[in-house]
């Protein structure tokens, strides 16, 4: 059962001692996501300097912004810093960020993710790339001795989980729910690796999480932080799979038994790692996640 956190901030060195204290508990997978914070593969470049026992992960850095050259070379330039304990999770982000907020085009995204892996995964293992793409192109070759990084996609549909199964190490989600990850997630992206003769797929599922005494509380808590999932159109269409009104119905909430068996129900539909977002309670939640590193 491995189990990581989610540690984003506005400040490196918050991030730092979050993940050293982290660390310090047993905690040895920690994530970051790239939104309107820090750069968090940047951030994570210095983290892994500080606190050298763990493994770190991007949940997940948006695609549109960013050529997959730039992204391949900030990556391995993560993984030779950190000698290969750097797994980069990427994403499409929303129709909202990349259209209404950077003015890009939010068109034809499987397409988008197949062309940028096209350029991604090469570039990651050390290799040459000579991709000509409607959407992206590159011809060249990276220049930085680093350990081959191991890509994960925050995949949801089923084209995407396919693409993901066929050509990268897994997925991450968010805000997707057990039976979801049963019935849906786990069973697409399997056979789709298992089709293409690669190993079985990470599935890496995060979610907010509080050990409380007040899970009503808890849950209104979360109603209020996550509402916006709630009406993103991908996390939506998870949310209606798994018959849930809104994030607070996925979030894992309760006393220490039920949390341990919420998580524990996770993994049983098919997750491989289960990656803890405390949004209240932490550090009770944190004694949880310590007790069951």
């Amino acid at each position: 059962m491995q189990l990581g956190v989610f540690v984003e901030t506005a400040d490196v060195e918050s991030m730092v001692q979050r993940v050293r204290a982290a660390a310090a508990r047993g905690i040895r997978s920690v994530w970051s996501p790239q939104v309107f914070g820090v750069d968090a593969m940047t951030a994570l470049a210095v983290i892994a300097r500080e606190v050298p026992e763990v493994s770190l992960g991007t949940a997940v850095v948006p695609t549109y912004p960013r050529h997959p050259m730039v992204m391949a070379a900030q990556a391995r330039t993560v993984s030779q810093l950190t000698g290969g304990r750097f797994t980069l999770g990427i994403g499409l982000s929303h129709q909202l960020v990349i259209e209404d907020m950077l003015g890009m085009s939010y068109g034809r995204p499987v397409r988008h993710m197949r062309e940028y892996l096209d350029v991604l995964l090469p570039l990651l293992s050390g290799e040459a790339v000579d991709a000509s793409g409607e959407l992206l192109s590159f011809h060249g070759a990276l220049e930085i001795e680093a350990p081959p990084v191991p890509v994960v996609v925050a995949a949801l549909g089923s084209q995407m989980l396919s693409m993901a199964g066929r050509r990268t190490a897994g997925t991450i989600t968010w805000m997707t729910g057990p039976d979801t990850i049963r019935g849906h997630v786990a069973p697409t992206i399997t056979v789709a690796a298992e089709e293409a003769g690669r190993p079985a797929p990470r599935v890496v599922t995060a979610l907010p999480t509080c050990v409380t005494d007040d899970p009503d509380a808890a849950r209104a808590r979360a109603a209020e932080l996550f509402a916006v999932y709630g009406i993103l159109p991908s996390y939506r269409a998870m949310l209606d799979r798994e018959g849930a009104a809104g994030p607070a119905d996925v979030a894992i909430v309760g006393d220490e038994a039920s949390v341990r068996s919420q998580i524990e129900a996770v993994f049983d539909a098919g997750a491989t790692e289960f990656v803890v977002v405390p949004f209240s309670g932490v550090e009770r939640t944190m004694d949880l996640v310590q007790s069951m590193s």
